[in-house]
């Protein structure tokens, strides 16, 4: 059933202001077929949602929402080392790694990332140490302007920090509607990245339970709060630079890569930049993590861009580090 001038508040975690022309879930992929057959027929422009925590409602969305309710599961293979499971797009992230662990690991330092298993390869997902990546064999679904179903290996994806083809070329033109993940049937936790590292879970269970304890001591629930995540990237910068900010700031987080830059702690750039906690207009950045941009719950696309663009510039103005936003605007 499609919806016409769908109000979009609710199913955006920032709780922006905005409406959809028309909005339709579909649960199967001939209701998929028939909503784009309705679209066409009726000039429509198409746009795909998952979960609404990771984007920016900038305006009133001309032509037709989608979002997928497909939740299927299925184990496509097992081997001695690795199980390979397809799963459906509709379902929420961290119900999936929960669900996970029933049939390998891999992915349980990604627990309590909101949103959806379709949206996780758009923003190549991670946390800990860990991205969606690690553990990503494909991705299935419709490409839109030519109606070709595709399947992408993850070297297809061209994966990279917070970045995937998905944000490119195919920007707005595919609809996500399966991935397949490879999970490891061993359980060998990865613990060396920040508070992780002072664990010793026994259970894939229990280190789902830390991540899960670690997020919410740090990180607003977006149903209390209304928040996107991490709003910012963590900089990658040249070593050169890394080396000059580490010299007059020594307890600057910085972590090398394997391409000899050095990735920096945007929260840390955030709360010396004098933003962690503060205010302008309804909107702030979180006073646990300065990284989060938070609202009171009646703010605008307006108030939202005004905090960003001051915070970037007073960032760049003190570290001559440019910071990029991860939500994408709608």
């Amino acid at each position: 059933m499609i919806i016409d001038d769908q109000d979009l508040r609710t199913l955006n975690t920032l709780q922006l202001p905005a409406r959809a022309e028309a909005f339709a879930r579909f649960s199967s992929v001939s209701e998929l077929l028939s909503l784009l057959d309705r679209a066409a027929a009726n000039g429509l422009p198409l746009r795909v949602l998952g979960g609404g925590s990771n984007i920016l409602l900038a305006n009133n969305v001309p032509g037709l929402v989608l979002q997928s309710a497909m939740t299927g599961v299925q184990v496509l293979s097992r081997t001695a080392d690795y199980c390979r499971v397809a799963v459906d797009a509709g379902i929420n992230w961290h119900e999936w790694v929960e669900q996970s662990i029933a049939y390998g690991h891999g992915l349980e330092n990604l627990a309590l990332i909101p949103g959806t298993v379709g949206a996780a390869p758009v923003q190549n997902i991670g946390a800990y140490g860990v991205e969606v990546a690690d553990c990503l064999e494909a991705v299935y679904g419709l490409q839109l302007s030519t109606r070709q179903w595709r399947w992408f290996s993850a070297a297809e994806c061209r994966f990279a920090y917070r970045d995937s083809v998905f944000k490119h070329e195919l920007a707005g033109d595919f609809i996500i509607t399966r991935v397949v993940f490879r999970l490891a049937r061993r359980f060998r936790p990865l613990l060396n990245y920040g508070p992780l590292a002072q664990l010793q879970p026994a259970t894939a269970q229990g280190l789902i339970d830390a991540v899960c304890a670690i997020r919410r001591s740090k990180l607003p629930d977006p149903a209390l709060i209304p928040n996107a995540g991490s709003f910012f990237k963590n900089p990658l910068v040249s070593a050169e630079l890394a080396q000059q900010l580490t010299a007059q700031y020594p307890a600057l987080p910085r972590y090398p890569q394997a391409d000899g830059r050095s990735k920096l702690a945007a929260g840390w750039l955030i709360e010396q930049a004098g933003w962690k906690g503060r205010w302008l207009g309804p909107v702030r950045m979180h006073d646990q993590q300065a990284l989060v941009l938070t609202t009171n719950g009646n703010a605008s696309y307006a108030d939202v861009a005004a905090l960003r663009d001051a915070v970037v510039a007073s960032v760049q103005q003190q570290f001559g580090v440019l910071l990029e936003p991860e939500p994408q605007e709608f």
